[in-house]
């Protein structure tokens, strides 16, 4: 008689293929997200060091602009998501909605050593104009 349930003689089978699976999917998430966050980092810049800075908080979202400074015309020049912006008030349309979707939005801003204050200046005045009042600026702790 060919019957389904257990029965106590045989030892039970480990399975290997849905755990590859398993594994194969949380390496995918995880190479998309690593790949999401290095695409926001302008590798021009120049951080600034700050030794005793604080390590920020990886649970918010946030926007990052990059402000980079260009030696040849010697402006500053404002990046974010990969696209050059001359005029920061085009910034404004595209932060506060995402500031009005999740209260808790930041903005980092992520400026070369080079970069005179005013410029940094800006853009935390495009996030303020965009309701956004949680500002981060990224630096390094040593050269």
């Amino acid at each position: 008689m060919a019957g389904g349930g257990g029965g106590g003689e045989g030892e039970p089978e480990f399975q290997v293929a849905p755990m590859v699976d398993v594994l194969l999917t949380i390496l995918i998430f995880f190479m998309t997200i690593t790949s999401a966050q290095v695409l926001r980092v302008d590798k021009s810049i120049k951080l600034p060091v700050a030794p005793n800075a604080a390590k920020k908080d990886n649970t918010k979202s946030e926007a990052v602009i990059n402000v980079r400074w260009n030696a040849a015309t010697q402006k500053a020049e404002y990046v974010f998501d990969d696209r050059l912006y001359t005029k920061l008030d085009e910034l404004v349309p595209i932060l506060k909605p995402r500031h009005d979707n999740d209260p808790k939005y930041r903005v980092v801003i992520r400026g070369d050593r080079e970069v005179p204050a005013e410029s940094v200046s800006r853009a935390m005045d495009v996030a303020g104009s965009s309701g956004i009042s949680d500002i981060s600026f990224s630096t390094i702790n040593r050269e």
